[in-house]
């Protein structure tokens, strides 16, 4: 009994957490799912227009940080190889938002299929700073790391 009544306060706790998102977080979370959505159609335009033109980050595909020309690299490597994003679900862990950045934190559960669509779910860690430019929200700044099987 006291478990279900922790687990219902934790549920609660977070859609209160969701119903208090300023207007800037609801914005960059539309564009969080938007990144995937590009990524899964493989649209290359689409993936590039959200990347800042001084953005640096750390995806986990990399062995070093890149900078905005190279953001596009992995995806087009997946798409030669015919590796596509057969499925994924995004789940927003926290975010922050503080002018005209807004920070993001969720976990991305992805099946990345290949040319058989043969492929298996891997969840990994995600992190965005997002910049409020005259053009629209843009990533400036990200890191990702595989979530550890003993850490799910």
């Amino acid at each position: 009994m006291r478990a279900m009544c922790i687990a219902l306060l934790l549920t609660l706790s977070a859609g209160v957490a969701l119903a208090q998102q300023s207007s800037s977080e609801a914005a960059v979370w539309k564009l969080e799912h938007s990144y995937w959505e590009d990524v899964k159609a493989v649209d290359l335009a689409g993936y590039r227009a959200l990347w800042h033109k001084d953005f640096v980050g750390w995806p986990y595909v990399n062995a070093k940080p890149e900078r905005e020309d190279h953001i596009a690299d992995w995806l087009e490597q997946y798409a030669a190889k015919g590796v596509r994003l057969k499925s994924y679900s995004l789940q927003p862990e926290g975010s922050l938002a503080n002018g005209n950045i807004v920070v993001t934190y969720y976990m991305l559960t992805a099946v990345w299929a290949d040319k058989s669509g043969n492929g298996r779910p891997r969840t990994s860690r995600i992190t965005h700073t997002w910049l409020r430019t005259p053009g629209g929200w843009q990533i400036l700044g990200g890191m990702s790391a595989y979530q550890a099987e003993d850490q799910r």
